[in-house]
C-alpha cells in the first residue's frame, strides 16, 4: 500500500516500510469488520474518566489520570500481543483565553524496536472532525474502532486507526488527542485553531510525562481540522511550549481560515459542520449569541441544538448538503451576515494561522481541487510562513475534481493519496527525526 520510495536504500527505512504496510493493511481490516458491525462499543462512553476532579493540576501537560484501554483495532505488538496495551488519559491544557481546561486522548506505547533513526519518538496526532457530542471523541471509538449509539442512532468511527497503527508499528510512541471538549465537560470548540493547537502541544507534554521522556523527539500529524490542529501547535510552539522537542509536522488540508472555508463548506456534503464551528465561537463569546439568534430562523436553533450532541456521521446521513441559507430569516447564507458584524469577523479572523512563525520544519499539503477545506487559504498559509523565514513545504495535489461538493473524493482523496497511499509524508517527517537537514521553502 506504501510507494517505494519509502526504502531510500536503507535497511531501517526498508523495515519501516514492511511495518507500515502490515500496520496499515491489518489496521484497514479490522477497521472495516468493526464497521460491519462485529463489536462495536455500545456502552456510553461519557463516563466518570472523562470528568476531573476538582482542583485537578493545572500545569499544561499534566496527566490527570490515565487507565488500561486495552486495543482491540490494530495489529499485534513486537511481542505477540493482543489487544495492545494503550492508556486511555486526562490531561491538562488551555483555552483560548489561558483557562485550564482537561483534554482526553490515547497513548499507545509500544514493545516494538524503533525502525528509524534517532531516539524512540512520539508522534502526536490530531484527528480531523468527528463531531460535537461526547460520544463521537476519538478515544471512545479506539478501542474497537467505530464507537455506536443506537438511541441516538449516532455512529463515530476512529478515523485514526490506520495512522497510529503504522507508526506504532514501526516503533513510535503515539498519542491521539481527542481535541478539547470532546468526551469532557464543555462544547467542542470545532476548528478553535488557538485551543487545538495547545491540546496537541499539551498532548506532546503529556505524552513526555507518561513515557518520562523529556527530550522526545516529537512530531505532529494531522489533517482537515487536524491540519489546522497541528499547523496552529507548529506556530505556537516556540513561545507556548518551547521545551518540547518538535523535530516536523505535517499539515494536511489545514483549517488556516475560517472565513474562506465557511464559504466553502457551505452546500457540501458535510456543510452542517457550520453547526459545530458556531456553537463553540457562541460559547466562548457569549457576546455574539443575540446577534446570531437574530438572523437564525427556527430551523437554524433548533439545528444548533441538534449539533451539540451530533457526530460527522449524523450530519452526511441527516443533514447531506446542507445550506446554511435555509437556516436565517432571509435565506442568505450565514457568512454573508457574519460579515456584517464586525465582531463575528474579528473572532473569525483572530483564529487565521500564518501570524507566528514555526521554528521547525512543516510539511503542508493541499487538493488543488479540494472542494471543502479551500487549497487557496493553505497555499497562503504556506507563503506566509515563508516570508517569516520558516522552512516550509507546500505540495500540490492534483487529483481531478470528482462531483464537486461530494467532499469524499475531493478533500479525503488528498489525504489518502498523501498520508497512506505514498511515502510522501512518512518520509518527510521520517527525515526530520533524522536531523537530515533541510532549509528555505519549497512551494509546488
Amino acid at each position: 500500500m506504501l510507494g517505494p520510495g519509502w526504502t531510500r536504500d536503507r535497511p531501517r527505512a526498508r523495515r519501516a516500510q514492511r511495518a507500515g504496510s502490515a500496520a496499515l493493511a491489518a489496521a484497514l481490516a479490522l477497521g472495516i469488520a468493526t464497521a460491519l458491525g462485529t463489536s462495536p462499543a455500545v456502552a456510553d462512553p461519557v463516563s466518570a474518566f472523562y470528568v476531573p476532579p476538582a482542583g485537578f493540576d493545572s500545569t499544561p501537560g499534566a496527566v490527570i489520570r490515565n487507565e488500561p484501554l486495552p486495543i482491540l483495532a490494530t495489529v499485534p505488538g513486537g511481542d505477540g500481543a493482543w489487544p495492545a496495551a494503550g492508556r486511555q488519559v486526562l490531561y491538562t491544557s488551555t483555552t483560548q483565553d489561558g483557562t485550564p481546561v482537561a483534554v482526553s486522548g490515547t497513548f499507545v506505547d509500544t514493545t516494538r524496536p524503533w525502525t528509524g533513526a534517532g531516539a524512540r519518538p512520539t508522534v502526536v496526532i490530531a484527528p480531523g472532525t468527528s463531531g460535537q457530542g461526547d460520544h463521537c471523541a476519538i478515544s471512545a471509538a479506539f478501542q474497537n474502532g467505530m464507537y455506536v449509539d443506537i438511541a441516538k442512532a449516532s455512529f463515530s468511527a476512529n478515523q485514526e486507526i490506520l495512522s497510529a497503527a503504522a507508526w506504532s508499528t514501526m516503533g513510535a510512541r503515539v498519542f491521539v488527542t481527542d481535541h478539547v471538549g470532546l468526551g469532557t465537560p464543555g462544547i467542542h470548540t470545532y476548528v478553535n485553531n488557538k485551543e487545538s493547537g495547545h491540546a496537541v502541544l499539551d498532548a506532546a507534554r503529556a505524552a513526555n510525562n507518561l513515557s518520562g521522556g523529556t527530550a522526545t523527539p516529537i512530531v505532529l500529524w494531522g489533517y482537515s481540522q487536524g491540519g489546522g490542529a497541528t499547523a496552529a501547535a507548529a506556530e505556537m510552539q516556540p513561545t507556548y511550549a518551547p521545551e518540547v522537542n518538535l523535530k516536523g509536522t505535517w499539515a494536511g488540508g489545514p483549517t488556516a481560515n475560517l472565513t474562506e472555508i465557511l464559504g466553502q463548506v457551505d452546500g457540501s456534503l458535510i456543510g452542517g459542520v457550520v453547526g459545530f464551528a458556531l456553537n463553540g465561537f457562541l460559547d466562548r463569546q457569549p457576546e455574539l449569541r443575540p446577534q446570531a439568534e437574530q438572523v437564525l430562523n427556527p430551523r437554524g436553533l433548533a439545528f444548533l441544538d441538534e449539533m451539540r450532541d451530533a457526530c460527522i456521521g449524523d450530519v452526511i446521513l441527516k443533514h447531506p448538503f446542507l445550506k446554511s441559507s435555509t437556516l436565517t430569516v432571509d435565506g442568505r447564507p450565514l457568512l454573508d451576515h457574519f460579515r456584517e458584524m464586525p465582531d463575528a469577523i474579528r473572532t473569525l479572523d483572530a483564529q487565521r494561522l500564518g501570524r507566528l512563525t514555526p521554528t521547525s520544519p512543516v510539511l503542508i499539503t493541499s487538493g488543488r481541487n479540494d472542494d471543502t477545506v479551500p487549497y487557496g487559504q493553505a497555499r497562503q498559509l504556506a507563503e506566509d510562513w515563508c516570508a517569516k523565514g520558516a522552512t516550509v513545504r507546500f505540495d500540490t495535489n492534483d487529483l481531478p475534481p470528482i462531483a464537486s461538493g461530494a467532499t469524499i473524493p475531493n478533500h479525503f482523496g488528498p489525504q489518502i493519496a498523501d498520508g497512506y497511499m505514498s511515502d510522501k509524508v512518512v518520509t518527510y517527517l521520517l527525515d526530520r527525526l533524522a536531523d537530515k537537514p533541510i532549509s528555505g521553502c519549497t512551494i509546488s
